[in-house]
């Protein structure tokens, strides 16, 4: 009787062993990040934000260049004509150029954070992984541009190349690389002499495939943690920009350049400031929250 009460026993621990799923470490974080309020409102508020952007503009029924001749001053929120927060000081709809302000600025920040990566991804990974004489000519390098001023770095780019959509997330990514190589190189020579590398060395892996298959996936979780901080950094610096007019030019906008604008007529109608500046405020502290919730759902000694 006794045996057959273990042997049930043991089969329902099998059982109960079996039904268990495990859990990969990413689907264990997002199941953490979930957990996280902050983290999660502030990801439904960029997503919400990001197609307000995307879609907004054409569903209202002014575009955002467009003049109402018929009002050309800086009308309050009406919805008889349509400007449901008003009008900027020439005629032009502000919920619409805040909405496309909203995806350049979003657009600028996603892209060059996107340069970034890929730059200072490649740059540490590379300096950390083959080391030696590599390494010091790589990092001396990185030192040397941290020594120039960055943004007046980006601004004497935009002053020689001219003021171009592409050209700006191309110059503010060549400089914003720099503090994601050096994360990327410690992390990498924490894991070069790793039992699976030397087993990727021993099988005949060759320097590119090991960085790339085994090295960079390994990072990951630091450098989305950095990404998500990286963004907001780029949308300040582009609104720097706009704000100095090296931004994107007229009739498109950017929430640098609108908040330019509405500096300039604050005393008037201080609403021309106020919507594009808590757009761009509210975007920043989503982003900072979300970084924040990634960063404790990826850190094992939380669990």
């Amino acid at each position: 009787m006794t045996s057959v009460n273990l042997t049930s026993r043991h089969g329902d621990a099998l059982e109960t062993a079996a039904g268990v799923e495990g859990r990969s470490l990413w689907q264990d974080a997002w199941r953490r990040l979930l957990r996280n309020r902050a983290a999660v409102v502030s990801l439904v508020i960029l997503a919400v934000i990001g197609l307000l952007s995307v879609l907004g503009p054409y569903a209202l029924p002014w575009s955002y260049d467009e003049i109402d001749w018929d009002h050309i001053e800086a009308l309050p929120p009406t919805f008889e004509l349509g400007h449901y927060l008003g009008t900027d000081y020439v005629g032009r709809d502000l919920l619409a150029r805040t909405l496309v302000g909203g995806r350049v600025s979003l657009t600028v920040g996603i892209l060059a954070t996107a340069v970034a990566l890929f730059i200072g991804v490649t740059v540490g990974a590379v300096a950390g992984f083959v080391g030696g004489r590599v390494d010091q000519i790589l990092m001396r390098f990185v030192d040397l541009m941290y020594s120039v001023p960055l943004t007046f770095f980006v601004i004497i780019l935009m002053v020689l190349f001219g003021r171009n959509f592409i050209l700006m997330f191309l110059a503010i990514g060549c400089v914003e690389w720099l503090t994601m190589s050096r994360i990327v190189r410690g992390q990498t020579l924490s894991l070069r002499n790793k039992e699976f590398i030397e087993a990727a060395r021993a099988s005949g892996g060759t320097t590119a495939g090991i960085i790339w298959r085994h090295i960079v996936p390994n990072v990951l979780g630091v450098v989305i943690v950095y990404v998500t901080l990286t963004i907001p950094q780029v949308i300040l610096l582009e609104s720097f920009l706009s704000f100095l007019g090296l931004g994107v030019q007229e009739p498109l906008t950017s929430w640098g350049m609108l908040i330019n604008e509405g500096a300039a007529e604050m005393e008037i109608t201080p609403r021309t400031l106020f919507v594009p500046a808590v757009f761009m405020t509210v975007t920043l502290f989503c982003f900072n929250f979300l970084g924040d919730g990634i960063r404790d759902a990826l850190d094992p000694k939380d669990r």
